[in-house]
């Protein structure tokens, strides 16, 4: 009987693999709470947050999130062309969004070094007729002495100004709110004056005045409103006056009208839509417009981006703007959004879904055209007002007849 010897086999252990294991092992642990103690004891401003993360994954564009899906799920390829399909430049995509530049657009390379160039920025959501980059709204800020009263510049042209104050004709609106007050107008720059009755004036950012400003737009809103059947209030009061009391700078406006509004909407249960009125700093070629041979100030919608109810913001604003260049060709600018730093980024618009930001005209235009757009965009409102409580089933009032 043959005897069987087992085989032998030899393992070799090579202690310096192991130990290069074991050192990249306590290096990459290492290294993880360094850089966890380094991010945990820098200064809350540099810290990564959420918001932090938020801002950046809003620079990658929805086409980008949809592409990636479509390389899971075919079908999505479905309605994109060939062109579409191509995938997003990886580097650039990366690139974007961690510097927030982006080489399609070259206002991203100013956009931090520029300081306040946020306040000249923003996103056409809608563009209106002759709309873009260059000529969006411009939120400026007024010298500190533009807003003294000693230095308020003496009034001209302002003769037939009182004219515009009296109520239109007597002839009833087939609809009325009764006696609800369903509109409320205010205005958180309350001095924005218009260049024509400044006497001295010249530059767009000193054109400000507490007796002939917005307010008086705001009257000819709210009196073509009530001529349609659509009960508004206004509050005028001084916002400005009440930052300079405070010592407060000109960037604590929307702080400061905020409460304002909140006591409105508290006293007055029945307000749906809330109206902010600015002033553009753009000049005359940009902010005014030709309509059947007469001239109008131009409107622009401002929507917040930085609040809960800004796609409901942005609907109404969207809805109007169709409706005025519907009616009225030519007389809307567009929607314009705003966010980031350097901007309010609510505008007190995150307190309603009803709330609009609207600028009327810019620094060069008459109360004469802002009178037209008064009216035309009174119009044009009270009949998407209406419309919309017929949507909501809301009971409106037959205005009696006089």
């Amino acid at each position: 009987m043959r005897s069987y010897k087992a085989p032998n086999y030899v393992v070799a252990i090579n202690m310096s693999t192991i130990l290069k294991g074991m050192l990249i092992f306590v290096a990459g642990f290492l290294s993880i709470f360094s850089i966890t103690g380094i991010l945990t004891s820098l200064n809350p401003e540099y810290r990564i947050t959420s918001n932090s993360l938020n801002q950046a994954a809003s620079n990658v564009k929805g086409e980008a999130l949809y592409k990636i899906l479509a390389l899971e799920n075919r079908s999505f390829n479905q309605i994109l062309t060939e062109e579409e399909q191509d995938l997003p430049n990886l580097s650039s995509l990366l690139f974007q969004v961690a510097t927030n530049v982006s080489f399609e657009d070259p206002r991203s390379f100013l956009g931090r070094e520029l300081p306040g160039f946020s306040i000249f920025d923003g996103d056409i959501l809608v563009a209106g007729e002759g709309t873009d980059f260059t000529n969006m709204p411009i939120e400026s800020v007024p010298p500190p002495e533009a807003l003294e009263a000693e230095n308020e510049a003496p009034l001209k042209n302002v003769e037939n100004l009182k004219e515009s104050d009296q109520k239109s004709g007597d002839v009833a609106p087939p609809l009325s709110t009764g006696n609800k007050k369903t509109v409320h107008l205010y205005f958180t720059h309350t001095r924005e004056s218009y260049l024509p009755y400044l006497e001295g004036v010249t530059n767009p950012d000193s054109a400000m005045h507490s007796e002939v400003n917005v307010t008086k737009v705001g009257d000819m809103v709210k009196r073509n409103l009530e001529g349609l059947g659509i009960g508004t209030t206004i509050d005028k009061t001084d916002v400005i006056a009440n930052l300079n009391n405070k010592g407060l700078d000109y960037w604590a406006a929307y702080q400061e009208s905020r409460p304002l509004v909140q006591a409105a909407m508290t006293s007055n249960k029945d307000l749906l839509y809330l109206v902010d009125i600015h002033r553009d700093s753009q000049r005359r070629a940009i902010t005014t417009g030709t309509i059947n041979g007469k001239s109008y100030a131009k409107l622009a919608f401002v929507v917040g981006e930085e609040h809960p109810n800004y796609e409901q913001n942005l609907k109404v604003a969207t809805e109007l703007h169709k409706l005025l260049e519907a009616n009225y060709k030519g007389i809307s600018r567009g929607v314009i959004a705003k966010k980031g730093s350097g901007t309010n980024g609510k505008f007190n618009q995150d307190l309603s879904s009803n709330a609009m930001l609207l600028e009327f005209g810019g620094v060069d235009n008459t109360f004469e055209e802002l009178e037209r757009s008064a009216q035309a965009f009174a119009e044009v409102f009270a009949d998407y007002y209406w419309q919309a409580e017929k949507v909501n089933h809301t009971p409106v009032t037959p205005a009696s007849s006089q």
